[in-house]
């Protein structure tokens, strides 16, 4: 008995089991059929439509800017070389690195004992000349002082010859006194012949004794060049650098001791395309004097000076492109050569330019416009000029147009925008109203009541929103996806 009771207690739970699975899978099957002869809800598309930044294209005259970068260097460097060798001695102070000095400052002395002496025999040897010169002169006196001594004495001999001829006619004399007389008149003639001679000689001796003292004042002031070349001046007003001796140094001739720069008269070198530097040249073809700007940057703080365009490279130089410029700096303070300079230069005026941010253009030289309906519409253009972050363009199509200021892939001809003028309130789109019918209404009731998750602050506001006779198309989209339908 108690078996049968069990086995019945089994038998009615088995098919009490069997009933509940049985009508779990008929409420499976009604809500799947339920499902499939449903509508299919097609969501309505919305255009989407997307926030610019426009530029209003103005026609304006600009001048361009040629932005290259250079190397600022001195036109005035002299290298400062050891004339004489030796020792170096009375070291200025300021003959160090960095040591500024004035035109005609003695930096240096190389010993000059050897220069000093050679000096001096070249002096004695001039005074030596000087004196030989003298003597030679007063020999020549005495020689044509004699030369007409011998002369008197000739004609006095010829006087006589002719009286002792004159008594001889007269026969008064005798042959053997007329023969006296011309032996006499002989040996006075030979005296004067002897006398030029001597003062020959003499001119001779003074013409040897310049020749002499020409050389001396030569040796001399050659020995004079010797001694100043043991000191070293500083040949204009200017900085040292690159100092390589200290004092008691032995140098060699020629040795280079320091460069000597002028930090007054400083210059920047740049290199520039050849479309640049056509763009700079005036009618004649030279160089126009174009307004220069060098700009060091330290560190975030910029040192300027301006300057003029100044002349350019002989030749393009083995290896190089474009032409090398170079521009005088006028009070260039703070600057230094060598420092690398960005330099800007301003050319020529260019009229009816629109001037647009580099971002606007893209490589094809085409811009984006808004038109008829707030839609995008593609504009080419002529790209003139780019000015760092901006572009100078031109087309006449651009008159009176708002450009869009920032291409990106999403945006192309058709594309609704809507356009922000910078500086301009930005004013939010108004959503998308829709209304509804009772049956959605109570439904999105019903869904919002019965979500335990959702704040009950949220909740008062959406049911808020859902007793409006207009309700925002995005919140019942959002709950109708959550809703499965």
């Amino acid at each position: 008995m108690r078996f049968l009771r069990k086995a019945l207690t089994g038998l009615f739970i088995l098919s009490l089991t069997l009933g509940l699975l049985a009508y779990a899978g008929i409420l499976v099957r009604d809500a799947v059929q339920a499902r499939m002869n449903e509508e299919p809800r097609v969501p309505r598309a919305r255009e989407r439509v997307f926030a610019v930044n426009v530029v209003p294209a103005q026609f304006e005259t600009v001048a361009p800017e040629l932005s290259a970068f250079g190397e600022v260097q001195s036109r005035r460097t002299l290298e400062l070389r050891a004339a004489a060798g030796g020792a170096l001695i009375d070291l200025d102070p300021a003959f160090v690195e960095g040591g500024r000095v004035t035109e005609g400052q003695l930096l240096a002395r190389v010993d000059p004992a050897d220069a000093q002496s050679a000096y001096d025999r070249a002096d004695s040897d001039l005074l030596d000349a000087q004196a030989e010169q003298r003597e030679a002169e007063r020999a020549l006196v005495l020689a044509r002082d004699e030369l007409a001594a011998a002369e008197e004495q000739a004609a006095l001999r010829e006087s006589a010859l002719q009286r002792q001829e004159d008594l001889l006619r007269r026969n008064a004399g005798t042959s053997s006194a007329v023969e006296s007389a011309e032996l006499a008149l002989s040996s006075a003639r030979q005296s004067v012949l002897t006398q030029r001679r001597a003062v020959a000689s003499a001119e001779a001796r003074i013409d040897t004794a310049a020749t002499r003292l020409r050389r001396a004042e030569i040796a001399l002031d050659e020995a004079r060049r010797r001694l100043e070349d043991t000191e070293i001046r500083a040949a204009f007003a200017g900085t040292l650098s690159e100092v390589t001796v200290v004092a008691g140094r032995l140098v060699s001739p020629n040795e280079r001791l320091a460069n000597l720069v002028d930090p007054e008269a400083l210059e920047v070198a740049f290199r520039v395309s050849t479309q640049q530097y056509a763009r700079l040249l005036d009618p004649d073809g030279r160089l126009r004097p174009a307004d220069v700007t060098a700009t060091l940057d330290v560190f975030g703080t910029n040192i300027a000076a301006t300057g003029r365009l100044d002349r350019e490279g002989a030749a393009v130089g083995e290896g190089q492109t474009g032409r090398l410029l170079f521009a005088r700096l006028d009070g260039a303070r703070g600057f230094k050569p060598g420092d690398f300079v960005t330099v800007t230069l301003t050319e020529q005026p260019i009229d009816f330019v629109v001037r647009l941010p580099a971002t606007a253009v893209n490589a094809a030289g085409e811009v984006l416009v808004v038109g008829e309906e707030n839609r995008l519409e593609i504009l080419p253009v002529t790209v003139l000029r780019r000015q760092g972050d901006d572009v100078l363009v031109r087309a006449r199509a651009l008159r009176d147009r708002s450009v869009v200021a920032e291409r990106s892939p999403l945006l192309g001809a058709g594309i609704r925008v809507n356009p922000l003028t910078a500086g301009a309130p930005v004013e939010a789109e108004a959503p998308e109203m829709v209304e509804l019918t009772d049956e959605q209404r109570a439904r999105l009731r019903a869904f919002i009541e019965g979500n335990t998750r959702m704040p009950q602050d949220v909740k008062d506001r959406l049911l808020a929103q859902l007793e409006q006779p207009r309700v925002p198309a995005q919140m019942v989209e959002r709950f109708q996806s959550r809703m499965g339908g």
